[in-house]
């Protein structure tokens, strides 16, 4: 079963991106993320995609980042750390058509991945967000400086450094800022392919030329602060065994807000 399902309505030019791996909670294994990049480099070039949906399958999770089982080999030096979610969004493929994420359950981790890169999310009311890197010794780096660009920092701080203590819910997402709507159970996706096709129906031009502008306000900020991460996790993670070791013994138990 392929990791990744698209869909594209030709007559409203929206497309849905399914993260389809809903018996690992819609986690990121390479092939997914291989999938991921090589979707977006295609929509660039086709121009009957006008927007794009992005969501994962079933009802337990949008998506929980990078797959723990995903092999990465590393090189020696602290200089050169391959992270595979790196070049995963759409905003790193050079794609400059609107994208809408909609979230239906967890959304953490590696997720804020995709989150960050989206141009909105709307999630159902069942959905939660959180950030479980610190509790099992690892930097929450990139998911940080993502969020930063569109949550209070205070809000980000708090749910970096909680980490698995605390889930975000829905309706507080919303408060912040990270959500723009929040629906009714299942409805996530209807919603946005709702907005998705609205869009799509102006003139492209105008609109990408708005989402290029849009992130150009940020990005001198983002870039920056994307170039100490790689630094950062090599200095403050902990070894994969050590990581392994808090995965297998720490149980959350966690209280949402």
């Amino acid at each position: 079963m392929t990791p990744l399902r698209t869909t594209i309505d030709k007559d409203t030019g929206v497309a849905v991106v399914t993260l389809d791996r809903p018996d690992r909670l819609n986690a990121m294994d390479l092939d997914m993320t291989a999938r991921l990049r090589a979707t977006w480099g295609e929509f660039r070039f086709d121009d009957s995609v006008r927007a794009i949906v992005l969501t994962g399958a079933g009802d337990r999770a949008f998506s929980t980042g990078l797959d723990r089982d995903a092999q990465v080999p590393q090189p020696g030096s602290p200089y050169m750390l391959d992270d595979p979610l790196v070049a995963v969004g759409p905003k790193a493929a050079g794609l400059w058509k609107p994208v809408i994420a909609a979230v239906n359950g967890m959304a953490c981790g590696g997720a804020f991945y995709l989150l960050g890169e989206a141009d909105f999310v709307i999630a159902d009311e069942s959905a939660t967000f959180f950030d479980p890197h610190t509790t099992y010794g690892m930097v929450s780096a990139y998911e940080s400086v993502y969020l930063a660009q569109r949550t209070p920092f205070g809000e980000v701080a708090r749910m970096a450094l909680m980490g698995t203590a605390e889930r975000v819910s829905a309706r507080r997402a919303y408060e912040v800022g990270l959500v723009s709507e929040v629906t009714a159970r299942g409805e996530s996706v209807t919603a946005a392919v709702r907005c998705a096709a609205v869009i799509s129906s102006y003139p492209p031009a105008a609109v990408q030329g708005t989402v290029r502008a849009l992130w150009s306000a940020q990005e001198a900020t983002r870039s920056t602060a994307l170039s100490q991460a790689p630094h950062l996790i090599a200095l403050g993670n902990l070894p994969t065994e050590s990581q392994a070791n808090l995965f297998g013994t720490r149980r959350p138990n966690f209280r949402t807000r």
